[in-house]
């Protein structure tokens, strides 16, 4: 014990309760030091609480992946609709030219159908004269344009008026005929899927197809 203590301690424990008060004064000082170990241990052990309230919840990042994944198996499914229906149509056309027997048609497209609706247009220009501390000015013009899109009411809800449709936008047709190793039957297939899909000659590619098949 050190030695200021222990004075302490002989100086409290003087008079008639003096050993009383000695033993009082150290359970307190023993209480004491207690409290100030368990202070110093809270304040360098930091106990954290498991939230478990979201246990079995998919994490936020892997939402995200699964709708976008989503949208782009929309996207692909609606490309893989228009695809296949012009693949069908010209398929059946072609087959219908003379010289031409089984048709296989493989058709790209880069964009979906496009719809353009009606728009009142209202252009506005804003003309603003400026002066600087030297004296001199200057005319800033800003022009602002706003479309607002024109609708109709029906069976009780607000549609737009479409005033064009711009069909999916083409980027190449394979066709697989049986005949097209003839120049002549091969030019008419050329030209029907040209005239037929709007489709540049250089992005077609005709082909013979197997005798087997």
């Amino acid at each position: 014990m050190p030695g200021w203590l222990k004075k302490l301690e002989q100086w409290i424990g003087k008079g008639a309760d003096g050993k009383k008060r000695a033993n009082t004064f150290r359970l307190l000082l023993i209480l004491g030091l207690a409290g100030i170990a368990i202070m110093l241990f809270n304040s360098f052990v930091n106990v954290k609480e498991v939230d478990n309230g979201g246990e079995g919840r998919e994490p936020p990042v892997m939402q995200d992946l699964a709708s976008e994944a989503m949208e782009e198996s929309a996207a692909g499914g609606e490309f893989n609709s228009i695809e296949l229906s012009l693949e069908n149509k010209t398929k059946e056309i072609l087959e219908k030219i003379v010289g031409v027997g089984a048709v296989d048609v493989l058709v790209t497209i880069d964009s979906t159908e496009e719809v353009v609706v009606q728009r009142n247009v209202k252009d506005t220009q804003e003309l603003t004269e400026e002066s600087d501390a030297d004296g001199g000015r200057r005319h800033v013009t800003q022009y602002t344009r706003d479309g607002q899109i024109v609708t109709y009411e029906n069976s009780g809800s607000e549609q737009p008026i479409v005033t064009k449709k711009i069909k999916p936008k083409i980027r190449g047709v394979l066709v697989v005929a049986r005949g097209a190793e003839n120049k002549t039957v091969k030019g008419l297939i050329v030209d029907a899927v040209e005239k037929g899909l709007n489709v540049p000659a250089y992005r077609i590619s005709v082909v013979p197809r197997k005798q087997s098949q």
